[in-house]
């Protein structure tokens, strides 16, 4: 487990001042039928949610509720059939890492700025500064298949960061982890964006990841998404998960969640 964290020298800390935010008014998004017979799925029937600069917003919801999509509206990758999107350019970090396999951690992380048009050395200088501040000194020659999955979610966090966004987009960054290291990834994730500040969506089917990592956690209904819920975390950080304001806080996400599902 990564304990401490230093304040990146190729991505200084911004203020949120420079952080960007992300608002989403009734947003709705249909999608055409697939094949011959089928029916149009309705993904969002109307989502409003507002990240302010540096906060962080979790997503929880049922399978299919349309969050996924919802990360895609953010992002740009698609375009609501109603309502409005309004967010400042955002990166977007898989649930999959998606380390291209023949390229080293170094190369892997630099590979934003790479596309940027940084030149090799320049972009691997970065990336090595990043990765070492990200506990991952003397792995920067290591293929992804010689590290844990900890570490690649860590290349990969570290490639999101240097595509320069303030704003990110995590797709269950950490649901293909085991329950322990999962928790540890968390806590990492918590005290990484400490010192370096993004505004973040963060979609999870975990209610407790979204408690311990967010500042205001939003509950879907089934298909089609629709705001079931919304709590706000007022906890300081760094969170312990049995602290009693975040366990009442977990059974109320819980609950929403449940209600929400009928």
């Amino acid at each position: 487990m990564l304990t401490r964290i230093r304040a990146p020298e190729a991505a200084p800390a911004q203020g949120e001042s420079e952080l960007g935010s992300v608002s989403l008014r009734d947003a709705r998004k249909t999608f055409p039928a697939g094949r011959r017979g089928a029916e149009p799925v309705s993904a969002l029937a109307g989502v409003s949610l507002h990240a302010g600069p540096g906060e962080i917003v979790a997503v929880v919801g049922p399978s299919g509720c349309g969050k996924s999509t919802l990360l895609e509206l953010v992002c740009g990758l698609i375009e609501p059939d109603a309502g409005t999107v309004d967010a400042a350019p955002a990166a977007l970090m898989a649930q999959r890492d998606l380390l291209l396999p023949w390229r080293s951690a170094v190369d892997n992380a630099a590979l934003a700025l790479r596309v940027a048009g940084v030149g090799r050395e320049a972009a691997r200088a970065r990336a090595r500064a990043l990765l070492r501040d990200f506990g991952l000194e003397g792995f920067e020659r290591a293929r992804p298949h010689e590290l844990s999955g900890g570490m690649r979610q860590r290349v990969a966090f570290a490639r999101t960061l240097l595509s320069g966004r303030t704003v990110l987009c995590l797709d269950e960054p950490f649901a293909a982890l085991d329950a322990l290291t999962r928790q540890e990834m968390q806590d990492w994730l918590a005290g990484a964006l400490a010192v370096v500040p993004r505004t973040v969506v963060l979609v999870t089917h975990d209610v407790e990841e979204a408690i311990v990592l967010a500042d205001r956690v939003i509950v879907l209904s089934p298909r089609p998404g629709r705001v079931a819920a919304t709590l706000d975390v007022d906890v300081s950080r760094p969170r312990r998960r049995t602290d009693a304001d975040l366990v009442a806080l977990r059974e109320r996400a819980t609950g929403a969640l449940q209600e929400a599902r009928g």
